[in-house]
């Protein structure tokens, strides 16, 4: 476990080695959730992240780049339903 300080202004600095595996850089953006009597962090992927993330549909089984084009966006919205559900 690592402690941090909460400064004046209510700011904490996360340790450089967690940034590091986390990938958060200066100006990143992080998802702030309260559980009863924590506070969660975590970084939000940037659109540019998620490139290619399905290059394998569209080698894959699927040419039709319309029916590519649904399935992304079905994914996305999966994904988006179940981080708010948490």
């Amino acid at each position: 476990m690592n402690a941090v300080y909460v400064s004046d202004k209510g700011q904490v600095t996360l340790p450089a080695r967690m940034r590091k595996k986390l990938g958060i850089k200066s100006k990143s953006k992080m998802e702030v959730e309260l559980r009863e009597n924590e506070i969660v962090l975590r970084p939000v992927r940037s659109i540019k992240d998620v490139k290619g993330i399905f290059r394998g549909v569209a080698l894959g089984e699927t040419k039709d780049w319309e029916t590519i084009r649904r399935e992304t966006e079905e994914a996305i919205a999966r994904e988006v339903v179940s981080e708010d559900s948490r």
